[in-house]
């Protein structure tokens, strides 16, 4: 089955997005309630910052884990050697954020917030009842009042051919949250992996909002959820000299919420940070 695009004004919205989720991991929404003009804003002034602003003066706290990650310090995926090829910034509305750019970002980060709970209602009503029975709150009530949900503003610089060798824009790795909100960037270059473990580009026509699966949603679910791989591709051509902006939120759960018999939200995201070598 390939992602589905659906209409979050349709009537079967709701059971449509879920069966996509279920079958890949992904869903696409089209006319939903995030302001795209708001968006493109975000994108030209967070690239405005990434480019001619001092980056350093918010460089990431290694415990609060919020502020700007280098290009020298960015992930490397799970199982892989060479980090991605980004930088990004981590918001918090608790978190450091500079001045200029801060009422934007926060009224997107409520917005997408308000957003996530809805689907999340939407995947808890559409899970089967054997399924729903291992959910130890209702998953919507999991993000209420959480101070872990995570707004993350990527840039992929334009390439310069002094790239590392094998290294690309984000290697092929699952996300560790509960579901993962993402206005589609304003450049293409998103994947995800099928079930034949062929690869995919995820629709991602400017304006569309994407949504992906989380290992935590895959584990409060006992699997029924899949997280699915995808990655970020390097650009070719004329490509290849242009930024890429990204903008995803991760939904996560208050540290003190139970996943499974074997994690809560905390005990589970401090096990990745240490495998993504960030903690």
């Amino acid at each position: 089955m390939q992602v589905q695009v659906v209409d979050y004004r349709a009537s079967d919205a709701p059971q449509k997005f879920v069966e996509s989720l279920r079958n890949t991991g992904f869903g696409v929404l089209t006319n939903h309630p995030i302001q795209q003009s708001l968006v493109e804003k975000i994108y030209q002034d967070w690239y405005t910052f990434f480019t001619h602003e001092d980056t350093s003066a918010f460089a990431f706290d290694p415990e609060k884990q919020d502020g700007y990650f280098a290009p020298e310090i960015s992930e490397t995926a799970k199982g892989h050697t060479k980090k991605d090829i980004k930088e990004y910034y981590h918001i918090y509305p608790w978190g450091r954020i500079p001045t200029q750019l801060k009422e934007d970002i926060l009224n997107y980060y409520k917005m997408a917030s308000d957003l996530a709970s809805e689907l999340l209602d939407w995947v808890e009503k559409h899970s089967p009842a054997e399924v729903a029975k291992h959910y130890s709150e209702p998953l919507s009530n999991m993000i209420m009042d959480t101070p872990n949900t995570l707004l993350r503003v990527l840039h992929y610089p334009p390439f310069d051919g002094t790239e590392e060798p094998g290294a690309i824009r984000a290697a092929a790795h699952e996300d560790i949250n509960l579901l993962t909100i993402l206005p589609a960037a304003n450049e293409p270059g998103l994947q995800v992996q099928q079930q034949n473990g062929e690869w995919a580009d995820v629709p991602c026509d400017f304006g569309s909002l994407i949504i992906n699966i989380g290992d935590m949603l895959q584990e409060a679910s006992q699997g029924y959820f899949p997280s699915t791989s995808h990655r970020v591709i390097n650009p070719t051509g004329a490509s290849s000299s242009k930024s890429r902006i990204s903008l995803p939120l991760f939904l996560h759960p208050r540290s003190e919420v139970v996943l499974s018999d074997k994690h809560t939200q905390e005990s589970y995201l401090l096990e990745r940070l240490r495998e993504l070598g960030v903690k």
